[in-house]
């Protein structure tokens, strides 16, 4: 293919030599006249491991050229690859004025091209930009339309300074956001042969997905130094410690708890945390992330109640009151905690749960609920018609194919749902079904 890439700093520099490797013609844009001189030579404009000799060869190759009109670059390509920078601001955004440059110019170099070019932004942007910013400037300065003239998609990048060919070979996956079949079709020509899955997706999506890699990343590092810390004022070892953890693979190292869903619960995660957190107070160690943990949570809580209380309704049913599905452990539920709020707003509430019952409930358990839901049996009910029956809200809190079924024979029109549990097909339910954040 004939590929134009705009920016060759670290993504761009390494992604021409490796499309040029691999056949490709390859068009270099830049601002800095010193970074095409040196690719023009055979240099690399970056520290890298393997760009040497790799970029040495995809010149002499013949596939690169290089050049700072972003007009003939577009013209001379079918495929432009966006890889410029998107730094922080000194307030913390994004600071897209590169960018957003980049689009005005060749918006105005797609006015004079006749066959349709897709446009490829890698750089990080905030989700919405490639939609709601980007695409418009290009329409308005070319006079032509996304999705018929020229497309728009975004594929974020994965590749680590210090082994970014290596990634380029191997990646994680391949996620493309678009709107169309064509870009899509040609990014797989493009990037199908690598060894991981292809993925198409929203483009909002694929912007998302890039920040929440490189968060995941981040937390994963605090976790690990966190708990570094920690260990060492107690005395152990956090290799051995941190090994371990990442040893399973069926809760640590997976997907599980990975799910947007309800805030977490139960008898150990909540009083864990806060033994944790108290035990590095006792040694003067500072954990910043695990204390946020509980709080963040309780946000989450507080996020439900508002979705509650905005309903303007006084009459709201909740399926489902345990810590989770399957249990009838209530302490330190999230639901619990969500009833005992809006009881105290005055909301008239209504529960049905299959696993509670008031009468098994002991020790611990029943001192909870005493506490905090004291005439919690006046709440209650025998089963999810009648809590249908007698609320415009219901709240649910319990993932069965038993309640799933239920639900689609006693959710009516006039009922608002709100879904903590991800509910399957919510669009089978006769009323209006909204997710806590989706």
């Amino acid at each position: 293919m004939k590929i134009s890439i705009f920016g060759l700093g670290y993504v761009g520099a390494v992604s021409l030599a490796c499309l040029a490797r691999d056949g490709h013609e390859v068009i270099g844009v830049d601002v800095d006249q010193s970074k095409l001189d040196l690719i023009s030579g055979g240099n690399t404009p970056v520290v890298e491991e393997g760009m040497v000799d790799l970029m040495q060869s995809a010149v002499a190759s013949g596939l690169v050229s290089v050049t700072q009109d972003a007009a003939k670059a577009v013209a001379d390509s079918d495929i432009s690859l966006v890889c410029v920078g998107t730094p922080s601001a000194a307030n913390g955004s994004q600071d897209q004025s590169a960018m957003l440059r980049l689009a005005q110019q060749v918006g105005e170099a797609m006015r004079d091209k006749t066959a349709p070019h897709v446009f490829v932004f890698r750089s990080t942007l905030v989700p919405g930009t490639v939609e709601d910013v980007i695409r418009p400037i290009i329409e308005a300065a070319s006079d032509k339309k996304d999705g018929v003239d020229f497309f728009c998609c975004f594929q974020p990048e994965f590749l680590r300074e210090g082994s970014s060919i290596r990634d380029y070979d191997k990646p994680p996956f391949t996620i493309v956001g678009c709107n169309h079949d064509y870009p899509a079709d040609r990014l797989r020509s493009l990037f199908g042969h690598l060894p991981c899955e292809f993925y198409r997706t929203s483009v909002r999506s694929a912007e998302m997905v890039k920040y929440c890699c490189n968060n995941f990343h981040a937390l994963k590092i605090t976790f690990a130094n966190e708990t570094a810390r920690l260990c060492e004022v107690l005395g152990v070892d956090p290799f051995e410690v941190m090994d371990l953890v990442c040893r399973d693979s069926q809760l640590n190292i997976s997907k599980a708890y990975l799910k947007p869903g309800y805030a977490f619960g139960g008898s150990c995660l909540p009083k864990d945390l806060r033994a944790t957190v108290y035990l590095g107070k006792q040694r003067d160690i500072d954990l910043p992330m695990h204390a946020g943990i509980l709080a963040s949570n309780k946000i989450h809580v507080e996020h439900a109640i508002q979705k509650v209380l905005a309903t303007g309704s006084r009459k709201v049913g909740f399926i489902g009151l345990s810590f989770k599905t399957g249990t009838d452990d209530l302490r330190e539920s999230p639901m619990v905690t969500l009833a005992e709020q809006l009881v105290g707003k005055g909301v008239q509430l209504r529960v049905y749960d299959p696993e509670v019952h008031l009468s098994r409930l002991l020790g611990a358990n029943r001192r909870f609920i005493e506490k905090h839901v004291p005439h919690l049996g006046e709440l209650m009910r025998e089963n999810l018609a009648e809590v249908a029956a007698e609320c415009d809200v219901l709240v649910i809190g319990l993932a069965t194919k038993e309640i799933f079924s239920a639900l689609e024979q006693y959710v009516t029109e006039k009922h608002y749902v709100l879904d903590l549990v991800g509910l399957p097909n919510p669009e089978s339910l006769c009323g209006r079904v909204e997710g806590l954040c989706w």
